[in-house]
Order: structure tokens, then C-alpha cells, then sequence
């Protein structure tokens, strides 16, 4: 259901900002608007965008195989790095200079009514993703607060269309702002001032993603909740002596892989030990189908505390 949500999402964007892209290069070929131009590639990179996170999805769903026996989950964090990074070096950093080119070489606009016209529509369409990709990031956050909801989120293609999608909108209003100082105000250089802004704002959104991927793709730990209900189930059998360590590591959004190390009972057999840990796996899986693999290991309290010691 999430990843179909996240797909929902992605589409929307994409059907929107490729339509908008279009619109603005016309726009600014006709009007020779430095701010209309970088609405134009802020547009083109986010449809160039939601394409990789797409392929992402895609690429995410391969089964595992020898290469990869834990699949290729981590892909979609990968692909959303990238999108960071393209929105900073091609959307930030050319809105950046073409609005410097246009502070330094000011020329006055042309048909600025047109320029207008198409932000009006832009932000009709932006805002028809914006609220999809809105809706299903609420969908998704439940009662935590809106950056906790960011931070704890292991799926990054909602926040990234969500960021993206609020870019866009204060990039238009900037776009609309300067386009007004330069019509009534007479200033030619706001124009490119506002493409300027335009390239900070991308900057911004592109260092916030990136230090968010930047997490999932060095690899983050399940959800403190899932980890507590984890230890209660490990810890239910009477044969249990100790839970030593419960570690848990999003392998994708939706896969989560489980490493425990318990302390049996010393008296029980080699058989006994197999079979508990056959249905201790079971009875995981089966209350929480994100974790996809679980690996438990027996060993006694000091003997892990000793190997701990060494790991650190």
C-alpha cells in the first residue's frame, strides 16, 4: 500500500512539472525572463527527478540474488541521493547564474502579461501535486510531528516529492514577485534577482534532502517501537535467558533485516534451541511483515559481552 501510494505520488509530480517545464521555456523564449527561465529548469530538473525516483522504485523491487542476497532495496535511497544532488548542482546552480547574467546585463521584459499567464497555470498544477504528495505524506506521518515524521521516515520518494513540490511553489511566488518589480517598479535587475532566490531556495531544499538520504543510505535502524515490540516477543519464551542485543537495519523501506543475540537456558538441547528459534522467526514475521529476515544467534551473556568489547 505505501509503495503504491509513493508511486501515486511521483506520477502526479511528474504529469505536472512536465507540463509546467514546457510552459515556462515558452514563456521565457517569448519574454526573456532570467526568472521565467530558472522556473523553466527548476521544472525540467524535477521531472528529470521524479524519472529517477521511478527507476529507483523499480530498480528496488529486483529479487535478491548471489550478488545481493539482501536484495536491492537500498536503491531507491541511492536514487533520492541523487535527486539532491541534481537539484543543487543543475536546478540551483544554473538559476543561480542566469540571474546573476541578468543583475550584471539587465534588459527589459517582453509581453509580461504571457509570463504571468503561465505562473497562474504552473501554480494550478503545482499545487495539484503538492497536495497529493501533501495528502499522502499525512497518510504517512500519523500523530508525529511533521520534521519527526521526516527523520523517522524510511521511504524517502514522499518527503523528496513533497520538498520538491514546496520548492516550487516559492520558487513561482519569487518568480511572480520579481516579475511585478520589474513591470511597476521599473527595475530591471529583480528579475534577475528573483532567479537568484529562486537558485537559494533550490540550494536550501537540496541540502535538506541530501542530509536526510544521506542516513538511509549509510543505513538506519527500524523504528524505537518496532525494536521494543521485537524484545518482548524474543523474551516471552521460558527458555529465554536473556535478550542480549536486538539490531535491526532498513535494507529498503519495506524490508527490514533483524540480528539477535539470546541466552538460552543452559540445560536445554542443541534441538530444543533450533526449534525455538524456528518459531520465535516465525511469530516475528508474522506480526511484522517488514522484517524479512531474521538472524539469532545463541550465546551466553558474558561471551557477548566479551565479543561486544572487541567490536568496540
Amino acid at each position: 500500500m505505501a509503495a503504491h501510494g509513493s508511486k501515486k505520488v511521483i506520477l502526479a509530480a511528474l504529469a505536472g512539472n512536465g507540463l509546467i517545464a514546457i510552459t515556462k521555456f515558452a514563456a521565457a523564449a517569448y519574454t526573456g525572463s532570467a526568472a521565467m527561465l530558472s522556473e523553466g529548469i527548476h521544472s525540467l530538473v524535477d521531472t528529470g527527478n521524479q524519472g529517477l525516483l521511478l527507476h529507483g522504485m523499480k530498480r528496488a523491487s529486483k529479487p535478491a540474488d548471489d550478488r545481493h542476497p539482501f536484495g536491492y532495496g537500498a536503491e531507491i535511497y541511492f536514487w533520492a541521493f541523487v535527486v539532491a544532488i541534481l537539484i543543487f548542482a543543475v536546478g540551483a546552480g544554473i538559476s543561480i547564474y542566469e540571474g546573476i547574467q541578468k543583475i550584471l546585463h539587465p534588459h527589459p521584459l517582453e509581453s509580461a502579461y504571457i509570463a504571468y499567464i503561465v505562473l497562474g497555470f504552473a501554480m494550478v498544477f503545482e499545487a495539484w501535486a503538492w497536495m497529493v504528495a501533501y495528502r499522502e505524506f499525512m497518510r504517512q506521518k500519523g500523530r508525529r510531528s511533521f520534521v519527526s515524521a521526516v527523520r523517522d521516515s524510511k521511504d524517502p520518494t514522499v518527503f523528496t516529492v513533497l520538498f520538491e513540490d514546496t520548492a516550487a511553489m516559492l520558487g513561482l511566488i519569487v518568480a511572480f514577485a520579481g516579475l511585478l518589480g520589474v513591470q511597476y517598479l521599473g527595475l530591471p535587475w529583480l528579475d534577475g534577482a528573483a532567479s537568484v532566490l529562486i537558485g537559494v531556495i533550490l540550494a536550501l531544499t537540496a541540502v535538506a534532502l541530501a542530509y536526510e538520504t544521506k542516513g538511509l543510505l549509510i543505513g538506519e535502524s527500524a523504528s524505537p517501537e518496532l525494536v521494543e515490540q521485537l524484545k518482548k516477543v524474543l523474551a516471552a519464551p521460558s527458555v529465554v535467558a536473556n535478550v542480549n542485543e536486538v539490531r535491526t537495519l532498513h535494507i529498503g523501506p519495506n524490508d527490514i533485516l533483524v540480528a539477535v543475540s539470546l541466552d538460552f537456558e543452559d540445560a536445554l538441547t542443541a534441538g530444543a534451541v533450533e526449534e525455538t528459534i524456528f518459531s520465535l522467526e516465525s511469530i516475528i514475521k508474522d506480526k511484522h511483515p517488514l522484517v524479512k529476515r531474521v538472524f539469532i544467534e545463541a550465546q551466553s551473556v558474558k561471551q557477548h559481552s566479551n565479543l561486544a568489547k572487541d567490536e568496540n
